[in-house]
């Protein structure tokens, strides 16, 4: 197992990222036609498209719940895993990876029966109205039933990326992906299921990718492996993965409050239009989170491994190159969206009311995407060094401290135009908040070198 993993301490830095960013950014990519192909369908259904768009964009709060766990379990787990690696304790590495695929199977069924229990009354709280609500709760029914499969499915990939088998982990991704774009025009238009085509095709999709999944940490090519012996839970390998993917939990899981809070806001001050235009800019926001996070996970693995070996040059340069390139990809789409913005609007919807009014809100929403680059680099590198604290810090400040209150306060203060004020409310907390994180991430980062130096050092001289 050792020779399997000494590329992630031996290979150019530079090289390995590349090798280990490329599919997982593609991965992503993937994953965002994933999620973003049901809303393109839906939104060019004859006649009811714009509604029906607004309806499930209702139900996406709900969905990021669902993937916000997955992510919890994932990228609280995986890191840990990658260090115990790096430190050459593979008996822990696969005691972490048993224990948090039983967590996601409890996860799993709880949120399976509160979703099909409850879910009317949350989309009604989460900004439905009385012409949005069936197209919601017939959505969601159907999705509520494959939630298994999309938790062992992004949540179990992480620790397919995290032992460097980037390129399988792009497939398990890319494998739904095809599936989901080939069955959601034969359900939603060939069959006439509407929406519910377009769940169906998503929970096969995934039932899909989980196999995959499975069936790899389950085989022969793997490094940890996922063991009948290692799936039972243990307080002391299980709760450190949690605290340390709680604050991916909580930046995923607030957008849905952040959803509610927007939807909310823009019903009262702009109607259906105001939220469906919403859904619009939360799809836009996709084309720059998930791409970040694929170059995140694929420096986590040299991180983190590096960070288990004690050699933080590595460390350095790993998360300077992550830096580099996450501000480089926000600027570029940066870029894109403030020239063409209605370009983005029309991928969802032919309504050219909708098209005209969202051109406007993108660029109001994303004025400072440029600069999100910082966020997500420093947040993921937290994660993978094993700063659980100052990740949950950081997720905490811009969603609940600056973000949420100033979606109720802008309007207050610009009050000839309160619909767009609420959109101006994301790039004023995302200016406090990428200031505040970078001044974090420089003390911390550098506290935490010096003590791997230091510990380095005594080592040596130990030995």
């Amino acid at each position: 197992m050792k020779e399997n993993q000494d590329f992630l301490g031996k290979e150019p830095v530079g090289k390995l990222l590349m090798r280990l960013a490329l599919p997982t950014i593609a991965a992503q990519l993937i994953n965002m036609l994933y999620n973003l192909v049901d809303r393109i369908y839906i939104g060019h259904i004859p006649e009811v498209g714009a509604m029906a768009l607004t309806g499930v964009g209702v139900c996406m709060p709900l969905i990021m719940i669902v993937s916000a766990f997955a992510a919890m379990v994932g990228t609280g787990g995986a890191p840990r895993a990658s260090i115990c690696m790096g430190k050459q304790d593979y008996d822990q590495a696969e005691k972490i990876l048993g224990n948090c695929f039983v967590l996601q199977l409890i996860i799993s069924a709880v949120l399976t029966a509160l979703l099909l229990l409850f879910n009317r009354n949350v989309l009604m709280a989460f900004g439905a109205s009385e012409n949005t609500i069936e197209y919601a709760v017939s959505y969601m029914n159907i999705y509520a039933v494959g939630t298994i499969f999309v938790q062992l499915t992004l949540g179990m990939n992480s620790f397919i990326t995290a032992q460097g088998f980037a390129r399988t982990g792009m497939l398990s991704v890319l494998i739904g992906a095809i599936s989901n774009i080939i069955l959601d025009p034969i359900f939603i238009f060939g069959m006439g299921m509407g929406v519910q085509g377009g769940a169906l095709a998503t929970v096969i999709s995934q039932a899909l990718s989980c196999i995959w999944v499975i069936s790899f940490l389950m085989g022969k090519k793997t490094s940890l492996r996922l063991r009948p012996s290692r799936i039972k839970l243990q307080k002391s390998v299980i709760l450190p993965c949690i605290a340390l993917g709680a604050s991916t939990f909580i930046m995923q899981s607030s957008e849905s409050i952040l959803a509610v809070c927007f939807n909310s806001s823009l019903l009262k001050y702009g109607g259906d239009i105001a939220v469906g235009a919403m859904t619009i800019l939360n799809s836009v926001m996709m084309f720059a989170m998930l791409p970040l996070q694929g170059l995140g996970q694929g420096a986590q693995p040299i991180i983190s491994y590096n960070y288990g070996a004690r050699n933080t040059s590595r460390v350095k340069s790993a998360f300077r190159l992550l830096l580099a390139a996450s501000l480089s990809y926000a600027t570029l789409l940066w870029a894109i969206v403030m020239v063409f913005p209605k370009a983005f609007a029309m991928l969802f919807t032919s309504d050219q009311t909708l098209v005209e009014f969202t051109g406007t809100a993108l660029r109001i929403y994303l004025a400072l995407l440029f600069l999100f680059g910082i966020q997500m680099a420093c947040q993921m590198t937290f994660n993978a060094i094993g700063c659980a604290k100052e990740s949950i810090t950081v997720a905490v400040l811009r969603k609940f401290i600056l973000l949420i209150p100033l979606i109720y306060i802008m309007p207050l203060l610009w009050r000839s135009n309160q619909t767009f004020a609420v959109y101006l409310a994301e790039p004023v907390a995302d200016a406090m908040a990428i200031a505040f994180t970078a001044i974090l991430f420089k003390f911390r980062f550098k506290a935490a070198m010096d003590e791997l130096e230091t510990s380095s050092s005594a080592a040596s001289n130990h030995s």
